[in-house]
């Protein structure tokens, strides 16, 4: 029986309700007059059910789809801005239990070079992130209760936030680790993290538990309740995820937006982030052995939709996608994208990107501060802005701060002051001209004037070696 306030995975993601809600939609993709009403509805920015969402989903009408993608970046545009917040990934070790079939870290793989970063390392490496400009990290590491217990997890956490070189610090750790108990949960919790993020994977269960055939991971209940144990030991960011190829995109999203709506009824408030990850080659990975890979079309369409159906979550793309996607989807409703990113444990040290422990292919190559130049010259505001994290404006007060739109008063000055950060201590010359062109011209977009005159006293305080204001 569906039931979103249940905490039973079965029960709040229900087989029976995403087949009925797939024929649902299937039957009503050319109901012009119900699609109106649809679009309607999200344009109040209240969000839509997961039936309503894959109706449009099931539309193929260019009009309707068209107002669709112009809401979309409509309400990106209302809620976050012209602002993209940046963060790179941290890969701690790639020892793991799990039989993953489509993940090389899986146990099985005998062939690719297991590794573990010592403290020392891990210092090493933030260095190097730290010496990028990035200011937020989210951290990764396979499920081994040996080599990666959770003490070694909160250990790292420690050495990351103790690193402070020249100007650098890392301001924000977010932890993308396996499922857990709440007393972990609460462990994390007390040690700073950010969000904790647990991609579900697929949530079509029969799949779920052949594509995690072996290990821990193939509990489906034990993962997709995971989020609950979390928020139960007083994790109030989480941000969900599916990985696109492994089942039907269209019965992705709805367990997608399933799960959203559960955490809001249960918890009073939904994911902070979903991610959108598509299937990539890696070293004994064949992405064609998985059959309900998608398009770039579909993929952009998703993105649309997920952003008009949860229109206070913020969305976040790695350089799993190509700068062509990546560029389509942040006008669509993303709102993060990881720059410079390395997918290998230790990657960041080597001056070339090594290749043999990389989790995923990267398709976006690019450097860092080509990444801010590209952002800045499609007029977007590259933020590494953590303020709202290390303020305590999280979970309810987050969303609450967004929905009033008051949110802007803060993310816009903070997003300059941390650019103009980046700006003084990392950027190349050529991104340091058009960056403070973009600083001067978004000024006058904070709503408040005391609010713009405290952000210019404190730009000219970056220019004179003073670092870290928010508000």
């Amino acid at each position: 029986m569906y039931d979103p306030k249940s905490l039973k995975a079965e029960e709040f993601i229900s087989h029976e309700e995403i087949l009925e809600t797939l024929e649902y939609a299937e039957k009503n993709k050319n109901n012009e007059e119900l699609i109106d009403q649809i679009i309607e509805k999200a344009r109040t920015l209240k969000g839509l059910t997961h039936r309503e969402a894959s109706v449009l989903l099931a539309c193929e009408n260019p009009e309707k789809l068209q107002q669709v993608y112009d809401l979309a970046e409509q309400i990106k545009k209302d809620f976050y801005g012209n602002r993209i917040v940046m963060f790179a990934p941290l890969y701690l070790s790639n020892y793991c239990v799990n039989g993953c079939t489509y993940c090389p870290y899986h146990m099985k793989n005998k062939h690719i070079a297991r590794k573990k970063l010592t403290q020392e390392e891990v210092k090493r490496e933030v260095i190097a992130l730290q010496d990028m400009g990035h200011k937020r990290l989210a951290i990764e590491a396979g499920e081994d209760p040996v080599n990666n217990p959770l003490e070694y997890i909160l250990e790292c956490i420690r050495t990351i936030y103790s690193i402070k070189h020249k100007n650098g610090e890392i301001r924000r750790v977010n932890v993308n680790i396996a499922a857990t108990t709440v007393e972990n949960y609460r462990k994390l919790k007390e040690a700073g993290i950010g969000t904790y993020i647990l991609f579900q994977e697929t949530y079509h269960k029969e799949s779920y538990e052949e594509l995690h055939p072996t290990g821990p991971k193939h509990d489906y209940a034990y993962h997709t309740e995971a989020m609950d144990r979390a928020m139960e030991g007083g994790i109030d960011d989480v941000g969900l995820g599916v990985l696109f190829g492994l089942e039907r995109y269209k019965y992705e999203f709805a367990g997608l937006l399933m799960h959203a709506e559960h955490l809001e009824a249960v918890h009073g408030v939904g994911p902070h982030t979903i991610s959108v990850p598509r299937i990539k080659a890696a070293d004994d990975i064949d992405p064609s052995k998985f059959t309900n890979g998608i398009n770039d079309e579909v993929f952009a369409k998703l993105c649309a939709l997920i952003r008009v159906s949860v229109p206070y979550t913020g969305m976040i793309v790695s350089t799993r996608e190509s700068q062509k996607v990546r560029e389509k989807v942040i006008r669509l409703g993303v709102s993060q994208v990881s720059g410079g990113s390395r997918t290998s444990v230790g990657g960041y040290e080597e001056e070339e990107r090594p290749t043999d422990t990389e989790q995923f292919d990267v398709s976006d190559q690019r450097s860092l501060d080509e990444v801010v130049r590209w952002l800045m010259e499609l007029g977007y505001i590259p933020s590494f802005c953590t303020a709202c994290y290390r303020e305590g404006r999280t979970g309810d007060r987050f969303m609450s701060l967004l929905k009033s739109g008051q949110i802007h008063n803060c993310c816009q000055p903070n997003a300059l002051m941390t650019l103009k950060e980046y700006l003084m201590d990392y950027a190349s010359e050529e991104t340091v001209k058009i960056g403070e062109a973009l600083i001067d011209a978004e000024l006058n977009r904070i709503p408040k004037e005391n609010v713009r005159l405290i952000c210019e006293d404190h730009l000219k305080k970056i220019e004179e070696g003073i670092r870290d204001f928010r508000f």
